[in-house]
């Protein structure tokens, strides 16, 4: 896959759902449902961040009974972790920090790669190495002014997604900051949950994000 098809299926599902489901700690036996519901509510973009329980099995079984979704791994650290993710059906690749090799492996495999910067020299760096989507991490320790400070410099076309600490209180300074999306963690999923909470956080996300676009006019 090119980077321009690479950039269109992230554009694609971004636009359907401008959020990342963070799905940490999450158990095999609930992959299934978990990744049912979110897609049921509208979300396109799944994580299973490596350090869950057997991690690459729920990527599989989430990723085949959702094809037309991008699901991959997050907390992604080495190029073996990449290849792995592969191997398992996803597609996307999520880290907490910005190493090249594992941004250029990703590349190499046709997946969607979002590497994690907090810098604009490390968001450029990224953005050269062929990162889709820059995932500001953590966003607790970025301010919508500091968001509002990279977009300053960023290319137009970058996707900026504040990552850590999102809830529905505070989406709405960074999206007038120029934030593209959000990636959402235990606000949205805790292990164990069942997938009413599920459905009903992930449904109240979106609704507020669609909020948030139609008072900006957006």
């Amino acid at each position: 896959m090119n980077a321009l098809n690479r950039s269109a299926i992230l554009n694609q599902a971004l636009a359907t759902c401008p959020l990342v489901a963070i799905l940490r700690g999450l158990p095999v036996s609930d992959a299934p449902v978990i990744g049912q519901a979110l897609f049921s509510a509208g979300f396109r973009v799944i994580e299973v961040p490596l350090n869950s329980p057997s991690p690459y099995r729920s990527i599989h079984l989430i990723a085949g009974q959702h094809p037309t979704a991008l699901v991959g791994a997050g907390t992604v650290l080495t190029v073996e972790d990449v290849q792995s993710v592969k191997a398992a059906g996803g597609n996307l690749i999520i880290s907490p920090n910005f190493n090249p090799k594992v941004v250029r492996c990703a590349v190499d495999l046709g997946m969607v790669c979002m590497p994690g910067v907090m810098t604009a020299t490390e968001a450029f760096a990224a953005l050269d190495a062929g990162a889709q989507a820059l995932k500001i991490f953590p966003a607790e320790m970025a301010s919508p002014a500091v968001i509002r400070a990279l977009r300053a410099v960023l290319p137009r076309e970058a996707i900026v997604l504040p990552v850590g600490g999102i809830t529905l209180a505070n989406m709405s300074a960074y999206c007038a900051a120029g934030a593209n999306g959000f990636g959402i963690g235990s606000a949205l999923y805790k292990p164990n949950q069942g997938a009413e909470t599920t459905t009903l956080n992930a449904t109240q996300f979106i609704a507020q994000y669609d909020r948030i676009t139609v008072t900006m006019g957006k």
